[in-house]
């Protein structure tokens, strides 16, 4: 499995913004642009808080396990395959909708003295934020699930499990 690289979500949040302001802009122009939904920013934070809880919930029993507690739950490697993979079609998702919502929010700047487009701004300002912590939840369970570095192999640093 191939660890997530953060030029590739950098990339899709930029070329997602640039298409979003620009169709944002023309569908503005022809008539009403659609409104940023108050729920989108709360699903991304939901969305951050199960990767955080899963990143930290796998450390803890990594490290139980490691130290040879008894009693401790043993992680099963396909657990630990299915999260990242989960995290890494997160960030990318994230960083999609991050960028859509934060090139419709640059347009919405120009629309702040209309109050209805304010509170849209804002939406779509937290919808970026949230959708980074996305971002950053996944990429700390990645972080998380990486196996030691292997000896065996020349490899220069450690790889992701699966």
């Amino acid at each position: 499995m191939k660890q997530l690289r953060i030029r590739v979500l950098a990339g899709v949040f930029v070329v997602a913004g640039v298409l979003s302001w620009a169709g944002a802009r023309l569908w503005n122009s022809i008539g009403t642009l659609p409104s940023v939904p108050l729920a989108a920013p709360v699903v991304l934070a939901l969305i951050a808080v199960v990767l955080l809880a899963t990143a930290l919930s796998l450390r803890a029993r990594f490290k139980a396990q490691r130290e040879r507690r008894p009693g401790a739950k043993g992680v099963d490697p396909l657990m630990a395959a299915r999260a990242v993979v989960f995290g890494q079609a997160s960030a990318l998702v994230a960083a999609l909708v991050a960028g859509m919502y934060g090139g419709t929010g640059v347009l919405l700047l120009e629309l702040l003295d209309i109050p209805a487009r304010r509170d849209q701004a804002i939406y779509a300002g937290f919808s970026v934020l949230a959708g980074i912590a996305v971002i950053a939840s996944a990429l700390f369970l990645e972080r998380v699930c990486r196996l030691p570095e292997d000896e065996d192999q020349n490899h220069t640093g450690a790889e992701p499990v699966a």
